[in-house]
């Protein structure tokens, strides 16, 4: 059947048939390369009796949530009849029937083919594999149950995806959709007496709650543990809904069942069941699971300190608040202010709103006054008006103040001296030094003002005063340390 199962073979399983997951087990043929004869039948109702004429014969339960099985080859052959065969949805139990398992190496023409028999019906009880009649020639296989059982945990538990979120996410597998399914028990018989404990299955981030009912009844829920050990906690329940175990005794022995429980998950329930009644209060799963956590918590500091590195090279320090590093967008100067003075940047990040729509206002006076743009009428009504908290034109206003830079460009008015721009080196880049129009470098400090985020206005209108100060950009971030004081600026 579809779906990667992750337990192996060889951990449970006879000679036939090996169990590796809800939806899949693996089959042995006596021909290691060739073809086989092979059958499967869908019967309405469980066998009566066990068919004469067979050498192996094993049986499993199986979920199909889509209704469809199929029968792959060793490297993934398939027959058109066997793919995609109609069987019930939901559980499944597939009885195996093998004879003339001959290795190809002793093989003769006179023998006759191999041959297997699939046959299948509805069940609403996971119960374990067992073999049914067992082939005389065959080997035995040891089982792994504490291997199985923390396999069947860590397959309820497992980790979010690791697929970047930039990919779309992937199309469901029709396969899985289990929607519509009735709810399944989990059977498990023990001939001598066993013990269920109430109390706390230890499961990661998550844990199995065990509350007594009665006597004999136990509620099973899922919860996120109180100390989560992944250093980001797992949060997703493997199932929501509580279920509801029973323990009990009768001629034959013991019997758990496991009622309620989502049909996807009942054979890794069984994997559970079957090492908890045999070794109460051994939980396997444990020491794998704080071994992830070990390498995720250290994977996560690496990563940490990676960004520790970065955001120190970015922002010439320790990373400001979360605030200013939202600005950090395609229009924000934030980490170029902080590379050319880190002091300021935290200093203005300090001031409430209105004295930061203040400080923006400052430096963008400074600004057209060391541009000469101070007494250009249309940009010092501009002004003005930013400083008087009214709106400004929409030249300003819209595409990013475009059409305002372009009368700025083309206003004989405005005078026309150049800049040394100074361009803060990052990581191994040189220091870049070349001229530009004064004018051009300034004015953008006086677009900051339309951004209605007075942090923002603040930052932008401050880092560009600075550049277009050019060798005098000390003299002026001196000045600006001063206007930002607590006090409100006295300079205009």
């Amino acid at each position: 059947m579809p779906g990667a199962s992750g337990m192996g073979i060889y951990t449970l399983g006879d000679g036939l048939l090996h169990v590796v997951g809800p939806y899949q087990f693996t089959g042995f043929c006596g021909i290691h390369t060739g073809g086989i004869e092979a059958r499967v039948r869908v019967l309405p109702e469980p066998p009566r009796a066990v068919e004469a004429g067979w050498d192996a014969i094993s049986e499993a339960t199986l979920f199909s949530p889509s209704g469809r099985l199929s029968v792959v080859g060793l490297m993934g052959g398939t027959a058109e009849a066997l793919t995609d065969v109609a069987v019930p949805r939901g559980l499944i139990r597939v009885r195996v029937h093998a004879r003339d398992r001959l290795h190809e190496t002793v093989r003769t023409d006179d023998d006759p083919p191999e041959r297997h028999e699939l046959h299948i019906w509805a069940v609403s009880e996971e119960t374990p594999w067992r073999t049914v009649q067992a082939d005389p020639g065959s080997r035995d296989w040891e089982q792994k149950p504490v291997k199985a059982a923390e396999w069947g945990m860590l397959s309820l538990v497992p980790r979010p995806s690791g697929r970047p979120a930039i990919l779309p996410p992937l199309p469901p597998d029709p396969y899985e959709d289990d929607a519509g399914l009735p709810r399944v028990t989990v059977v498990r018989h023990r001939p001598a007496p066993v013990e269920v404990t109430a109390g706390v299955l230890p499961a990661g981030d998550l844990e199995v709650r065990l509350k007594p009912v009665d006597d004999e009844t136990l509620q099973w829920s899922w919860s996120t543990a109180n100390e989560p050990i992944f250093p980001q906690p797992l949060t997703t329940l493997p199932d929501d809904e509580p279920s509801t175990v029973r323990l009990t005794s009768g001629p034959d022995g013991f019997t758990l069942r496991h009622e309620g429980v989502l049909g996807r998950q009942a054979f890794a329930l069984g994997l559970i069941w079957d090492h908890l009644l045999d070794a109460n209060g051994s939980y396997p799963w444990v020491q794998t699971l704080r071994g992830q956590a070990a390498e995720a918590t250290a994977l996560a500091e690496k990563y940490r300190r990676l960004r520790a590195e970065r955001d120190a090279e970015r922002w010439g320090g320790a990373p400001p608040s979360d605030r200013v590093r939202g600005l950090s967008g395609l229009f924000s100067q934030a980490r170029s202010l902080a590379r050319i003075d880190r002091r300021l940047l935290d200093r203005i990040d300090a001031l409430p709103a209105a004295r930061q729509r203040e400080a923006a206002c400052w430096a963008a006076r400074r600004a057209m006054r060391v541009a000469g743009l101070e007494q250009i009428g249309w940009i010092s009504d501009a002004l003005a008006d930013a400083e008087a908290n009214r709106p400004l034109p929409r030249s300003f206003t819209e595409q990013s103040g475009t059409a305002a830079f372009q009368r700025l460009l083309s206003d004989p008015e405005v005078p026309h001296t150049t800049v040394t721009l100074r361009l803060t080196p990052t990581g191994s880049r040189t220091l870049d030094v070349t001229e530009a129009r004064q004018q051009a470098a300034a004015f953008p400090a006086l677009i900051a003002l339309t951004n209605d985020d007075p942090l923002a206005a603040a930052i932008d209108a401050v880092y560009n005063a600075a550049i277009a100060h050019g060798d005098d950009r000390d003299r002026f971030l001196a000045d600006a340390h001063i206007a930002v004081r607590v006090d409100p600026p006295g300079v205009r």
